[in-house]
């Protein structure tokens, strides 16, 4: 992702501007060089700007989203075709299983839950909008992956196995999941947490998205497959409304 996304002036500026939204907390000069690998004195120009528009916001030496990025977030929630469509049957699907439901996308290499509906469980899953998790691992990312374009996949796969990740097998956990529909894991991501994920589609067999309900392992392991076909007729529904439009 690096080299293409510090190929220009711009997408300087939006390349720092993605590290610190996907960052928790907000970070200091050195570690933006660090993560993006753009030198310091770039990296003052690019926050410079950021923060002239109200992307960016500086405290005690640190760097964080700043109130424009705030309006552009909830104008995403307000606006978002695919949230709208989605969240009667995510609201449905929570209420009738009793966990928690979210709706992620892929961006670059990773699964980002873009919103959800929490259990009502005192123990329960929780996805946290906003994060991205890494596009190999967990129910959510293999159910995006599965259903990509074969060239986005073939990328995709070329970085993992540069970072030592067994790509024969994840390749395999595809095929599988292409051929049930969903994926399905069991503390992949979090020790005794259960998920699982249908990809929603507005196209044929490419993924927009993916409907995912986690669930404590101990608490599913009696029902999954009723918490299978609850989330993947809820992503049928939302499927075809989506290729309505």
């Amino acid at each position: 992702m690096q080299d293409q996304a510090i190929s220009g002036g711009a997408d300087r500026v939006l390349y720092v501007l993605a590290t610190l939204a996907r960052s928790d907390l907000p970070l200091s000069i050195a570690a933006l060089a660090e993560q993006t690998g753009l030198a310091t004195s770039t990296l003052y120009r690019q926050i410079a700007l950021l923060k002239r528009w109200g992307f960016v916001l500086e405290q005690d030496g640190l760097y964080g989203p700043g109130p424009t990025s705030v309006q552009l977030a909830r104008g995403f929630d307000q606006a978002s075709f695919l949230i709208q469509e989605s969240m009667d049957d995510m609201a449905r699907l929570a209420h009738a299983s009793g966990e928690t439901v979210g709706l992620l996308v892929a961006v670059n290499d990773q699964a980002v839950c873009l919103d959800m509906v929490e259990s009502n469980h005192p123990l329960r899953c929780s996805f946290v909008k906003g994060r991205g998790l890494p596009l190999e691992r967990g129910a959510s990312a293999k159910a995006l992956m599965a259903f990509m374009p074969a060239p986005r996949v073939a990328d995709r796969m070329r970085e993992l196995a540069a970072q030592g990740v067994d790509t024969e097998a994840l390749t395999r956990d595809l095929a599988a999941i292409r051929g049930t529909g969903h994926a399905v894991t069991d503390g992949e991501l979090d020790v005794g947490v259960w998920g699982v994920s249908v990809p929603l589609f507005r196209r044929p067999a490419q993924a927009i998205a993916a409907l995912t309900l986690m669930a404590p392992s101990t608490r599913a392991a009696d029902r999954t497959d009723s918490l299978i076909q609850l989330t993947v007729a809820a992503a049928q529904r939302i499927s075809a409304r989506l290729q309505l439009h």
